[in-house]
């Protein structure tokens, strides 16, 4: 089971898609950065769609505040190269191919079916786990409130509920 606050289980996947391209990818590429890892079920399903178009569409405020996204699912980097350039183009961020289940399992995300659960983690620019969360497969995630948490965590504060930049903390952690 993944803790918060434990170090991100490593990953070396050999088999990303990125805009038209594949390219290999381990964790170790993303330290000094906050990164975002977004497993979702399936290619060519109906939320995964919605929630990757999201989190594309603010790609920027994630860089801007020197976040990465990766996004992973069980289906084939064949799969992921068909369905992104037919309907995802906007989608830039890599998307894994974790054919052999291991970062799925790693990440405790891995359902009965063979898929991966809605699974969201923010990593640390040291490699820690920071925010974990997982969902029913029938709820999108907010890319909003993951851009508030990402926030809050940076801030290095104590934030309440409902917190966002500009507003006042409760005071140092």
């Amino acid at each position: 089971m993944i803790n918060v606050g434990q170090e991100a289980p490593k990953f070396y996947l050999q088999t990303a898609y990125q805009a038209g391209e594949f390219k290999q990818l381990s964790l170790t590429d993303f330290l000094g950065k906050w990164l975002v890892l977004l497993f979702y079920p399936r290619d060519f399903t109906f939320i995964c769609p919605t929630e990757l178009k999201s989190f594309a569409k603010h790609t920027g405020e994630f860089e801007a505040l020197n976040a990465s996204i990766v996004g992973i699912s069980t289906d084939s980097e064949w799969s992921h190269k068909a369905w992104f350039e037919r309907d995802l183009p906007e989608v830039t961020f890599p998307i894994v191919a974790d054919t052999s289940h291991s970062t799925s399992r790693d990440y405790d995300v891995l359902d009965f079916d063979g898929s991966s659960q809605r699974g969201l983690f923010i990593i640390n620019p040291e490699g820690v786990v920071m925010y974990a969360l997982v969902s029913a497969g029938s709820v999108g995630r907010s890319t909003k409130e993951t851009l508030r948490v990402l926030q809050a965590l940076q801030s290095g504060d104590l934030c309440p509920v409902e917190w966002e930049p500009g507003v006042a903390t409760l005071g140092k952690a």
